[in-house]
């Protein structure tokens, strides 16, 4: 079996391994100079590559397409990953949340792993090119590129979607998609930062902070939609950071317009008893002070005029004049440090995209195309994604997997 896999990523390399695995001649094509570029990006360059938990519990982190992966999950699972990239020769660790990366830390000995082992199969050639059309014929199809044209018995589409467009993922899958009459839902941006109208993000523009809790409320509800605990970063459009990614996978109906309300607990280690305390112990420290210059220990500096504007005392006055009313106030400004969401950031700057070809067209046991035989999809270029934690990874890798042994059948 002749198969072109078209794109080098994650879902790409995975299923030029797979289908070569099994005997298949492979032609991985890749428009970048590199393959799987945006596997070196991922997890802040750790390479998340996996969640360790059960199919179960994974297609419970799929909001957008669970059920439809029960095949791919149950066909290549987590632990399947973790045993493929530990024979390579890629010790690996589970940390908090179950999230699974090299215990180098380095996403390059993921890529440079994978590579390597395609590389290692006789039938397998990497071409350098961008693909320009995919065409149906009597016996196959003719995958065209650079001015040429070249015969395939089966192809896999496994292009991504349209995060990070300088890694290569500029949508050129949902275009193929299309010529072969298959519907795609609109793309839009998942795991992203999010925008905020409050000015005090300009204000505290670059500020990390690091253990708090967020809750996420939808306009005028007074259950949170989720709730975490991490770090995030303060820009001067909004929110971004490890909390606010994973939150904005929940947030699905943010890009409609829907208003919500993030709540920061700046010291969720402290109940409001414990941190009153705290609180008279410093301005016991400081009791000759003015206020403004009482929390230094307490906050990061560039937080305190917010946190004294918030909590209505006036700035200069001396601590041991300051209530215990206005103790409280203080201790609610820090427990719930609220902005306004209205929300998320261009679909480039996102990890994820959510959309993609319908999965209602793809066999969900095969990957194959209900559309046109001979064809498979892998990896984002489909409708399905996943919150953070090594799931939208593992979605490539699962679907890779079932494209590439049917595609090779």
């Amino acid at each position: 079996m002749n198969i072109a896999v078209i794109g080098g990523g994650a879902a790409g390399m995975m299923c030029t391994a797979f289908a070569a695995q099994e005997g298949a001649a492979v032609t991985l094509f890749e428009k970048n100079d590199v393959l799987g570029r945006k596997l070196l990006i991922t997890g802040k360059g750790r390479c998340n590559l996996t969640n360790n938990c059960t199919a179960r519990e994974f297609i419970e982190n799929v909001p957008g397409g669970g059920r439809f992966l029960y095949s791919a999950i149950n066909a290549f699972s987590s632990s399947d990953t973790m045993d493929f990239f530990e024979r390579l020769g890629v010790p690996l660790k589970t940390e908090r949340g179950r999230r699974v990366f090299p215990v180098s830390d380095k996403s390059g000995d993921i890529r440079n792993a994978l590579g390597d082992y395609i590389r290692s199969f006789p039938d397998v050639s990497i071409i350098k090119g961008e693909v320009k059309s995919i065409i149906k014929e009597n016996q196959g199809f003719s995958v065209g590129f650079d001015g040429k044209n070249i015969h395939f018995d089966r192809v896999v589409i496994a292009t991504g979607g349209m995060s990070y467009p300088l890694t290569g993922s500029t949508g050129d899958g949902y275009r193929f998609a299309r010529d072969f009459g298959h519907s795609v839902v609109a793309p839009k941006a998942s795991l992203v930062p999010l925008t905020s109208p409050d000015k005090v993000c300009a204000e505290l523009m670059g500020l990390s902070l690091k253990n708090v809790s967020v809750k996420f409320y939808r306009d005028g509800e007074k259950k949170p939609v989720v709730e975490d605990f991490g770090e995030m970063m303060f820009t001067h459009f909004g929110v971004t950071g490890p909390l606010i990614l994973s939150a904005s996978a929940h947030l699905r109906d943010i890009t409609e317009g829907k208003l919500y309300r993030l709540c920061i607990d700046l010291k969720p280690a402290l109940d409001t008893a414990a941190l009153d305390r705290r609180i008279l112990s410093d301005f016991e420290k400081f009791k000759n002070k003015d206020f403004d210059n009482s929390l230094s220990e307490l906050l990061p500096k560039s937080i305190i005029p917010v946190i004294i504007r918030n909590s209505g005392i006036l700035p200069h006055k001396k601590v041991n004049e300051i209530t215990r009313a206005e103790r409280a106030a203080l201790t609610d400004a820090i427990k719930n440090f609220s902005i306004t969401v209205n929300g998320t950031r261009p679909i480039e700057e996102a990890i994820v995209t959510k959309g993609g070809v319908s999965l209602k067209e793809i066999d969900p046991k095969t990957m194959q195309s209900k559309l046109a035989e001979g064809l498979y999809f892998a990896g984002e270029v489909i409708d399905c994604d996943a919150y953070t934690g090594g799931y939208n990874l593992q979605i490539a890798f699962s679907t890779a997997y079932l494209a590439a042994v049917n595609a090779a059948k």
